[in-house]
């Protein structure tokens, strides 16, 4: 299996993942033109992708998703409530292959599982994913809220993971956002710190490699983030940031 983050951040999110018989795609917050570009620099096809798979209604998953489906024939994978938000929010536009889900469900593809998992954050039944094939599990954690108990348990399953890692706490409080924006950000229905991601790995015993995601623009920057982890896990595991305008290159699972 490999996993490639095409972009993560508030400016849109898109993660691709391969094995030998099954691609996926994970948001659509990017545009069509270019994800399809992105996935070409590593020779691959947007319109080989079996399925795209929507965590939740925020427009930085999901605005593209009707432009994926219309221009490159992708089937949407979603849960009801999450269209009807997205739709109302977003405009997604005709889509006529779409393939619901309830959160909690675990999705097949193949000989590839794709466990959803309810997040407590504030969007419309938002959810986290676990991909599993051959016995290797990696998980897309991101817009989680707060670290919840089943985390914990799925976090030590893993064998590599994007996680949230959003905001470093002293810049978010010394930053230019309003109050009631910084409360909503580390409220129980925000993002995970830098600090809160770092802790949550120290529980994955099973971890090859982590790559910190959906890191912020303005409270947080790839240095600070990989350093507060440096601080908290020393320097056994690998650690990746990824870029909120560039992919990763490719990750091996």
């Amino acid at each position: 299996m490999i996993a490639i983050s095409l972009q993560s951040g508030s400016n849109g999110n898109c993660i691709y993942v391969e094995t030998k018989d099954v691609k996926l795609l994970f948001d659509a917050g990017i545009s069509g033109v270019e994800v399809s570009r992105r996935l070409a620099s590593y020779d691959r096809d947007i319109r080989d992708i079996d399925a795209l798979i929507i965590s939740h209604d925020h427009v930085d998953h999901v605005r593209y998703a009707g432009v994926y489906q219309r221009k490159f024939g992708l089937p949407v994978f979603i849960t009801p409530k999450t269209l009807e938000s997205a739709d109302e929010r977003n405009r997604l536009g005709p889509l006529d292959n779409i393939n619901f889900f309830q959160a909690g469900e675990e999705l097949q593809f193949n000989d590839v599982s794709v466990q959803t998992i309810p997040c407590p954050h504030d969007g419309i039944d938002g959810v986290a994913f676990v991909i599993s094939y051959q016995k290797k599990h990696l998980g897309i954690l991101t817009d989680l809220g707060h670290v919840f108990k089943e985390l914990v348990t799925v976090i030590s399953s893993l064998d590599a993971v994007f996680i949230e890692s959003n905001y470093d706490t002293e810049m978010l409080d010394r930053g230019p956002y309003p109050a009631f924006l910084k409360e909503r950000i580390r409220g129980p229905q925000g993002h995970l710190s830098n600090t809160d991601a770092a802790e949550l790995l120290q529980k994955g015993s099973r971890l090859k490699w982590a790559c910190l995601s959906h890191i912020s623009e303005n409270n947080n920057n790839p240095a600070t983030a990989l350093k507060t982890h440096r601080g908290i896990l020393g320097e056994s595991l690998p650690l990746y940031a990824a870029s909120r305008y560039r992919t990763t290159g490719i990750f091996n699972i």
